[in-house]
């Protein structure tokens, strides 16, 4: 990946929190829990997701760089989603994401090409890159973005 690719991945990862908490702040306690669909995660349960999801990725970031190809560990997002834990004011989520955001950037600004091509094993990804793990995970935010967009747009808010 060139250098200006990695760096547009970076500034993504570091604009996500505020970016992500500006969005969600606005809604009600009755639109946190709308959804676009029965069965589909509410407002409220992508929020948390994605915290959880983004304290899992420390370790898919940090894992590649200190041990060689190590597997990464997966976990049942959905499962996850249905704890009493989700059910918690956005806040708690909301205030995780700038402090480790923060250090991701730090420490993806900080890498070597070797570093950004150290490799790890995923379950469902099979063997990615510390470069790809960047790539994904500032994809990741944008897409809860717009799925949180999508589901305002089908109730009208």
């Amino acid at each position: 990946m060139p250098a200006a690719e990695r760096q547009q991945y970076i500034q993504m990862l570091r604009e996500f929190p505020e970016q992500f908490a500006a969005l969600v702040r606005q809604f009600t306690d009755e639109q946190l829990e709308c959804r676009v669909a029965e069965g589909e995660w509410s407002i409220r349960q992508i929020v948390h997701h994605v915290a959880d999801s983004h304290m899992n990725a420390n370790n898919r970031f940090r894992l590649p760089l200190t041990e060689d190809n190590p597997p990464l560990p997966g976990y049942d997002q959905d499962k996850y989603a249905l704890q009493p834990d989700y059910a918690l004011p956005l806040e708690i989520s909301l205030s995780i994401l700038p402090g480790l955001h923060a250090r991701w950037v730090a420490l993806l600004e900080s890498l070597t090409e070797e570093q950004w091509n150290r490799t790890a094993v995923h379950g469902e990804w099979g063997q990615v890159t510390v470069e790809e793990v960047a790539r994904r995970y500032a994809g990741h935010g944008i897409n809860h973005i717009n799925q949180i967009n999508t589901i305002r747009a089908k109730h009208g808010f």
